[in-house]
């Protein structure tokens, strides 16, 4: 089985969506089309966290070694 890209998936939530706004679904189609909403969103929703976790500055100490903090967004 092939490994769904982040891409992917958000597009694919993004035709659930439009789907479900068009309000031409029946009941059933629509409930099948929000249970794979659901799946897309959770997968998108992992990988944006997992990719907030490796993001990482890297930081040169005043003895020349290497640490690295947490990525901290500016306000």
């Amino acid at each position: 089985m092939a490994v769904e890209k982040f891409e992917t998936a958000l597009k694919k939530l993004e035709d659930v969506v439009k789907k479900l706004e068009g309000g031409e679904l029946s009941l059933e189609d629509s409930l099948k089309a929000f249970e794979e909403g659901v799946k897309h969103s959770a997968f998108c929703s992992k990988k944006l966290n997992e990719a907030e976790r490796r993001v990482e500055l890297l930081i040169k100490q005043r003895d020349g070694s290497l640490a690295t903090r947490p990525f901290e967004e500016e306000e």
